[in-house]
């Protein structure tokens, strides 16, 4: 106590208090760190925009905040297409995350199981989601992949494998396993046919769609201007 004033001088310093980080702003740090200078459409904004989207349809739709957003999160953690196609590695790899940060048992293996639910398989392949959850971030992930960012995306990933833009001899396929449509050649316009056409009609929540309408539409007008400039139809 000093003698000039009669309270303890400690008690007038500002205390500094240092709340620990939350498990969703861990991984979120963790995530973006590892994918800001990803190049191929799979970066941190893809997934960032994957965040935001599903957290927007889960407000509407209903759901567990957390549990969404750090599936959002941890979506693409091991993208089976730079991992030998193993559908495998990106779920156990997210639980492992989970569960280094203090999650839960119960809480990895909800993130890990709509992991496994999220990616597109095949056009003749179904993906069935498990629970409101899994159905919003499937969505959020598919949204990201129409409409015009859609459209870029699909651009950047072709170039980054060498895969053409279109080679006219080529026959988009209805791929009726994982297997088939991992593994067949094809390029960058057949994808829009193989894949991103057909996503407007298998999103889950009534949401999404509304979304997924609009993204389509500007998918169409895309590549009915392409088809033209490719024949040059002037």
């Amino acid at each position: 106590m000093n003698s000039i004033f009669p309270i303890d001088i400690e008690l007038l310093k500002p205390k500094i208090y240092f709340r620990p980080m939350s498990l969703v702003s861990e991984i979120f740090d963790l995530v973006q760190k590892q994918f800001e200078s990803e190049g191929t459409g799979h970066d941190w904004y893809h997934i960032d925009r994957v965040r935001k989207v599903a957290l927007h349809l889960a407000k509407l739709e209903g759901g567990d905040s957390e549990v969404v957003e750090l599936a959002a999160l941890l979506h693409d953690i091991a993208d089976h297409k730079f991992h030998g196609h193993d559908l495998a590695v990106g779920p156990a790899k997210a639980r492992e995350i989970i569960l280094e940060k203090g999650g839960s048992v119960d809480l990895a293996d909800k993130v890990g199981l709509i992991i496994s639910e999220t990616s597109f398989k095949g056009a003749g392949v179904e993906t069935p989601v498990s629970s409101i959850e899994s159905a919003v971030v499937q969505d959020a992930d598919r949204l990201d992949a129409i409409g015009a960012i859609g459209i870029a995306r699909t651009f950047a990933y072709g170039g980054s494998i060498g895969q053409p833009i279109y080679d006219p001899e080529l026959v988009p396929e209805a791929h009726d396993s994982f297997e088939a449509y991992a593994k067949t050649r094809t390029s960058t316009i057949n994808h829009f046919y193989e894949k991103l056409l057909l996503i407007k009609d298998r999103i889950n929540t009534d949401s999404g769609k509304k979304i997924a309408d609009e993204r389509h539409k500007v998918m169409e007008e895309f590549l009915d201007q392409f088809h033209k400039e490719w024949e040059v139809d002037l």
